[in-house]
């Protein structure tokens, strides 16, 4: 029988995931090696830009693997055969085996070595307290930040997802977005990917399990979403979420499946809905783009409103993600495009696609910034995959979001 390539998959990645499928981790592994060296079937890899922020090998490539390693996962039941692990696999994961050139490299961005300043105080007043959820996918810890300015009425909630390797207090000093969140009087959650559910930390945005509507990591995020409205005065129709490239192509995800509860999502440097099935298909989008015939479910018929950030040197998720992001959001719509270019002080410039419905209300933005690699425009280099030389992603993200209401309470 004659294989064929399917569309949006790297010649190559096909072999792979049949590999996979067949329990050959260890081949699977070495073909994904080559492809990603440029080596055998497909086109070169381009060699690394370590120069641009994050775009090193040290980027999702070398993060998407789900198995923890021996040391995360924690001490296993011995079986009756000598003492061996019950269920023990190799450690033979994409993750796993690339692990040592990931070491080669920092995960601090544009930063490199030099040590991180640290993050701003605590306001007197604010809380930034870990609290967790738990459902029947599991449970996750998240940390939320209570502002001292407590405001009149109900507040709005954005939940904001970190990327690959990062935690909660990492993302929250690189995005700044506690500071932004004092001055609005907006309650912000983080919440934590932990090693027992990914080795490196990605939300599994891949994995069609971990993108439907109240299943898996799903399921997690919207519980908690729903607690902290139930234990805070939560405005319903102001609830937003947002992510960095794994978080971001999560929240992608996650408006796809929850158009009731999300009133505007934030995809910075992330990929559309659905755009991966498994790990060649995810490492295929990441390097070229998602195929246009992968399509999420959108429940309902509600288009979220979107902003996306996305570098036009971004090496570790291809600018095209960007494009896949907008199109999805605005299929089916009959919107207005108007593009503006702009320049940060002294940094990036950048051009800003603003579609607007025929009433002239704003449903997306795209803003494409010249010359930035894989990290949050505008970050604190107090965190990691922060890109001081702007613009500013949080502000901008903060203004979309306060500008859209869901106009009917979630379920």
């Amino acid at each position: 029988m004659r294989h064929t390539t399917p569309p949006g998959m790297l010649p190559g990645m096909s072999e792979a995931a049949r590999l996979t499928r067949a329990g050959k981790l260890g081949e699977a592994t070495t073909l994904l090696q080559r492809l990603l060296r440029g080596e055998g079937k497909g086109e070169p890899a381009p060699a690394p830009d370590t120069t641009a922020p994050g775009a090193t090998l040290e980027g999702e490539f070398v993060r998407l693997d789900p198995t923890p390693s021996a040391k995360d996962a924690g001490p296993q039941p011995a079986n009756d055969s000598g003492g061996k692990r019950s269920g023990a696999r190799p450690r033979t994961g994409l993750g796993e085996t690339l692990r040592g050139l990931a070491a080669r490299f920092t995960p601090n961005g544009l930063h490199g070595g030099t040590p991180r300043p640290a993050p701003d105080p605590l306001p007197d007043g604010a809380s930034f307290a870990t609290l967790s959820y738990s459902g029947p996918a599991g449970t996750r810890a998240y940390k939320l930040y209570v502002p001292a300015a407590a405001g009149d009425g109900p507040r709005p909630l954005v939940v904001m997802l970190h990327g690959c390797t990062q935690s909660p207090d990492d993302f929250a000093a690189g995005t700044r977005m506690n500071a932004f969140a004092e001055r609005h009087g907006i309650l912000v959650a983080y919440p934590e990917q932990p090693a027992s559910a990914n080795a490196q930390r990605c939300w599994n945005w891949f994995r069609p399990e971990d993108q439907r509507r109240d299943q898996g990591e799903p399921s997690l995020l919207a519980g908690i979403t729903r607690q902290i409205m139930c234990d805070h005065r939560v405005d319903p129709e102001r609830v937003y979420i947002a992510g960095l490239s794994a978080g971001g192509a999560s929240a992608a995800n996650m408006a796809a499946a929850y158009p009731d509860l999300y009133a505007a999502v934030g995809v910075h440097s992330g990929l559309p809905a659905g755009a991966a099935q498994d790990l060649p298909s995810a490492l295929a989008a990441m390097r070229q783009g998602g195929s246009r015939s992968r399509r999420a479910a959108i429940r309902g018929n509600r288009r979220v409103p979107t902003i996306v950030f996305h570098g036009d040197r971004d090496h570790v998720v291809h600018p095209s993600n960007g494009d896949g992001v907008i199109a999805q959001a605005t299929t089916g719509s009959n919107l207005r495009s108007e593009v503006q270019q702009g320049q940060s002080p002294g940094g990036h410039s950048y051009n800003r696609n603003i579609l607007q419905a025929p009433d002239g209300r704003t449903l997306c933005e795209h803003w494409t910034i010249h010359g930035a690699g894989h990290a949050w425009a505008g970050g604190s280099p107090s965190g990691s995959y922060t890109d001081p030389q702007g613009p500013d992603a949080t502000a901008e993200m903060l203004r979309f979001f306060l500008d859209h209401r869901l106009e009917t309470s979630p379920r």
